[in-house]
């Protein structure tokens, strides 16, 4: 932890759902600054043709790819150590993988699709590789969240909405998570030389939604029409991973580049805490849990 400045270049970077969208051009933009950039997402197909674009456009043939679906907790486990065998440290994670399901939709280990990939992969995959990024030291996490956090609510009586599900219940609870996980996580790294932020990218235009049928299927295209383009979306992830002059900033929440207020909701400590101890059941679990939801 001697250095006391910031450059990317040469850093081993982990970058998550990096197929399409922000996370590609995250990815993109942190090769082109001389990161050694590794990227996952599900379809093995579509990681080695990003892989072969990327390396096309930055000049870096050094950037990896690892394909794991991270909905599943075998697959985050699988994720995690393909990068262990590859690699001794880890300078930069990016938790960016994630979507939103019109219709409630289960995961291999019996979760909500919504709260298992757009929370537990960010909780899990961080967990298993958190002594890399402190023996790396400095080292960053950058969890994209969402301003969809500032109508969220924690429903620990039914995180899973078995009870009742809404598709924007169910990502603005997540996105919340995300925050609330950020700051949980800036606590336990305080003094290891790594720091843990959450942003908001803005409204993006990608394939984001574009996966459902019905009316979100029709109105996903129609919106994007109004969206940020991908390269401005991922501005805000690029800048926590590079910027020098936020060497040291932890537990904050940013939005075009700058940091910002987040929900009242996401600085319950108790919330906080509630939902790393529920995470933590969820993930050690063996079992697929109960149809009645968890409650903590």
């Amino acid at each position: 932890m001697a250095e006391t400045s910031w450059n990317v270049k040469d850093k081993i970077v982990l970058v998550t759902g990096a197929t399409n969208g922000i996370g590609k051009v995250t990815a993109l933009r942190l090769a082109e600054q001389g990161a050694h950039v590794v990227i996952v997402s599900r379809s093995a197909q579509k990681c080695a043709a990003v892989t072969e674009e990327i390396r096309a456009q930055s000049g870096d043939a050094g950037v990896e790819w690892i394909a794991a679906d991270l909905s599943s907790l075998a697959g985050i486990e699988e994720a995690a150590a393909e990068f262990r065998a590859r690699h001794q440290q880890l300078h930069v994670l990016i938790n960016n993988a994630g979507g939103v399901f019109a219709r409630r939709l289960v995961t291999a280990d019996g979760y909500e699709m919504t709260f298992a990939l757009n929370h537990l992969s960010y909780f899990r995959l961080t967990e298993l590789l958190r002594d890399l990024l402190v023996a790396s030291a400095p080292a960053r996490i950058v969890n994209v969240s969402s301003d969809a956090h500032y109508g969220g609510a924690m429903n620990f009586d039914d995180l899973m909405g078995v009870k009742r599900y809404s598709s924007w219940g169910a990502y603005s609870q997540s996105k919340l998570a995300n925050v609330l996980f950020t700051y949980a996580l800036a606590r336990r790294l305080e003094g290891t030389g790594v720091t843990a932020n959450a942003l908001h990218p803005g409204f993006v235009a990608t394939g984001f939604g574009r996966n459902n049928g019905g009316l979100m299927g029709m109105v996903m295209p129609l919106a994007h029409l109004f969206a940020l383009k991908p390269d401005k979306g991922a501005e805000t992830s690029v800048y926590l991973a590079t910027a020098p002059d936020i060497m040291g900033v932890s537990g904050k929440y940013f939005a075009d580049c700058r940091q910002k207020e987040s929900s009242k909701a996401s600085y319950d400590v108790a919330a906080q805490e509630r939902l790393w101890s529920v995470s933590e059941q969820l993930v050690q679990r063996v079992a697929a849990p109960s149809t009645s939801g968890v409650a903590a």
